[in-house]
């Protein structure tokens, strides 16, 4: 028997390396998070594409349908489609979502940049104020706030996103401190070069994507805060849809119509663990 060439027993090799069930598995997982990140994102930003009905109409004679071909999600107490529903109540969720993350980036990004960099007793006062903040539960401090500002979609998203300023800057400002200590931007410092040339330029560039890491993490976080919110009562007025509205309308009729909470919340853990899956996969490139 003619021994096998090295170039086929390497192809071979590298052929079942490529198709290994790990491999498989550690792509499949971050697909199936963009896919399930990417349709819910249509859902809010293209609701009629999904779902072309008014998400209002109520129709009586079909009220607490089960799941069918007809009513994916079953129907309400009033005879509303509640896959519709979920769609249209994707907007409302997911730009609250959108805006928080947003807001807690930006905000707290800039004062763990300028406290990484400036140092001192700025750094010490501030970072220590922020260390309460990481004391308290995200959603505590949300609740708070919430109080204070009133119901509506978009209050609920700036006191979501306030509650994240702090972890934010926690991170920003580890990451500034490690690429701070960097060579490079101690001789661009010794240089002469402007300050805010050198922290945007050397510094900011080089620590951001952790950060960006921990803002798909922080999406399923702010996803699950405002859904929670919006279950107590402090989103939208009804009849607007809301996913933590839809599962709060569903809790006096569990036993009757257990779709209406299940299937809703079965959708909101499918986001947040999406999310948490991204955050973890974008964490884990940026180590590599």
């Amino acid at each position: 028997m003619s021994e096998t060439s090295p170039l086929l027993r390497f192809g071979g090799a590298a052929l079942r390396t490529t198709a290994s069930p790990k491999r498989l598995r550690a792509i499949a997982g971050p697909a199936l998070s963009i896919v399930v990140i990417a349709i819910v994102l249509g859902w809010a930003f293209v609701p009629s594409l999904f779902a072309g009905a008014d998400p209002r109409t109520t129709v009586p004679a079909e009220k607490f349908r089960g799941p069918s071909p007809q009513h994916w999600f079953g129907t309400d107490n009033l005879g509303r489609d509640m896959y519709t529903r979920m769609v249209h109540g994707a907007t409302a969720t997911l730009s609250a979502t959108v805006l928080a993350v947003a807001l807690g980036l930006v905000v707290g990004s800039a004062i763990g940049l300028v406290c990484g960099t400036a140092g001192g007793i700025l750094d010490t006062v501030v970072m220590r104020g922020v260390d309460v903040l990481l004391a308290i539960p995200e959603l505590l401090s949300a609740l708070v706030l919430i109080t204070v500002l009133g119901p509506g979609t978009r209050n609920v998203a700036v006191a979501v996103g306030v509650a994240l300023v702090a972890r934010f800057a926690r991170v920003m400002r580890a990451e500034v401190l490690r690429v701070r200590r960097a060579p490079y931007v101690e001789a661009a410092f010794a240089s002469g070069v402007r300050w805010h040339t050198v922290v945007l330029r050397h510094i900011l560039r080089t620590a951001y994507p952790p950060v960006v890491a921990l803002a798909a993490v922080e999406f399923g976080v702010a996803v699950l805060a405002i859904s929670s919110l919006s279950f107590l009562g402090y989103g939208a007025a009804p009849p607007s849809p809301e996913w933590g509205s839809l599962i709060s309308e569903g809790r006096d009729y569990l036993v009757l119509a257990w779709w209406m909470t299940t299937l809703p919340g079965l959708v909101i853990v499918a986001v947040v663990l999406a999310a948490q899956r991204l955050g973890r996969t974008i964490g884990s490139n940026d180590e590599r």
